[in-house]
């Protein structure tokens, strides 16, 4: 059960009394190390190509090619210096970081700016005469954002480009959307302000609902809502992000070992400090007796699939299908998903889908194709209108 009303209020309604004074000490902070700390001095700019929004990066682009953080705002503000500092030494330690809104720009953002940023972000690198052709990591992105931002972030997480999602002093504010937890398959990270954080009750009810094998991290430092990100360099959230960034999305385990173990780095300072199937090397914790290698599947194998609504209210609701082998291994599988009139696909996980409404065509993806005989995995989506009165039938692929 979430707590409500006091959290919505703080987090949707622009974080009037607290996310306010952040964005003014963000913009122009007089204590900012100009640049970062990192080797890389890093400015921001903007983009014809992508309006409304602030891209932080290198002063001089390194030879390494730079992963993608994109970020929502605390209030989904739209003023892309709202996290200045923070932003901006993320990028002087080797990184490409897009924030939601143009510089000093006002009104709010939507989830969908992230996506915009990733989409601008991976058409650059493919463009001859952009000065980031061929410099950005496209198979490393990351989405992170803070308090309303943070939903934000929920938002596009299971977008197939993201490898990891961090979520900064925020958490699902209703248990309708409990789905966004439940379809998520890449590595999280919270990074909450402790128990006199607004967000702090939500953070901690997404954590207990995140999915059994999930790697995950939370950490709590006992700041309140406010964190640190108008500090010099972002403060301890800003180098706990930039750790963070580089294990996850430059595979440095030096870095990693601030969040794995025991005996984690941040486990030994005022971190309070959660963890959940966390390996140096990036990956879920190893199963005791290694995996069996299906055999190659063919069309002609076999397979049910079984359609269960998890949630339904007025107007939408959410849905998954379990697929299962029969005697014979998959090293594909493909479910015919025929909707109720009225009923259509508004966001899909685990699977790709071929159009939205009537009979939809579903077929794995690259990571749940190879199934041994009677092994199982699910696809989920999200519906509007009535989800009861669907039928599936399963084939090899």
């Amino acid at each position: 059960m979430r707590t409500r009303s006091r959290v919505s209020a703080v987090l949707t309604a622009g974080l009037a009394s607290v996310t306010a004074g952040i964005m003014m000490l963000g913009a122009t902070p007089a204590d900012a190390a100009v640049g970062g700390s990192g080797p890389h001095p890093a400015d921001y700019e903007t983009s014809s190509g992508l309006p409304n929004h602030t891209i932080y990066r290198p002063q001089t682009l390194p030879s390494e090619r730079l992963p993608i953080y994109v970020w929502g705002n605390g209030g989904c503000s739209a003023n892309g210096l709202s996290q200045n500092n923070f932003l901006r030494e993320i990028a002087s330690h080797g990184f490409l970081a897009i924030a939601n809104g143009a510089p000093n720009g006002s009104g709010s953002t939507t989830s969908a700016m992230l996506t915009q940023s990733i989409d601008w972000a991976v058409a650059e690198n493919s463009r001859a005469g952009s000065k980031y052709y061929g410099r950005l990591d496209t198979t490393r992105i990351a989405v992170g954002g803070f308090s309303c931002g943070g939903l934000e972030a929920y938002a596009v997480s299971n977008d197939s480009r993201v490898t990891t999602t961090t979520i900064f002093s925020s958490g699902l504010l209703n248990d309708a959307d409990d789905y966004q937890l439940r379809r998520l398959t890449k590595p999280i990270a919270y990074f909450v302000g402790g128990p006199s954080d607004i967000a702090y009750p939500n953070a901690v009810d997404d954590w207990g609902k995140l999915p059994a094998a999930l790697p995950a991290f939370m950490g709590n430092l006992n700041v309140g809502h406010g964190g640190t990100y108008d500090q010099a360099n972002g403060g301890e959230f800003g180098r706990v992000a930039v750790l963070y960034l580089k294990w996850r999305l430059k595979g440095d385990t030096t870095a990693g070992g601030n969040f794995v173990g025991a005996d984690c780095g941040l486990c030994r300072g005022p971190w309070q400090v959660q963890q959940k199937n966390l390996t140096l090397d990036g990956g879920t914790t190893p199963p005791t007796t290694p995996p069996t290698t299906p055999p190659p599947g063919d069309p002609s194998s076999t397979c049910s699939a079984a359609y269960a609504v998890q949630d339904q209210w007025s107007g939408g609701f959410v849905a998954t299908v379990t697929v299962t082998a029969g005697s014979t291994a998959l090293s594909g599988w493909r479910a015919s998903l025929a909707l109720p009139g009225g009923a259509s696909i508004s966001s899909l996980w685990n699977a790709v889908a071929a159009g939205t409404s009537g009979v939809v065509t579903v077929t794995n993806q690259s990571y749940n194709g190879r199934l041994n005989a009677g092994q199982s995995t699910t696809f989920g989506f999200q519906g509007t209108g009535n989800g009861s009165g669907a039928t599936v039938t399963c084939a090899g692929a």
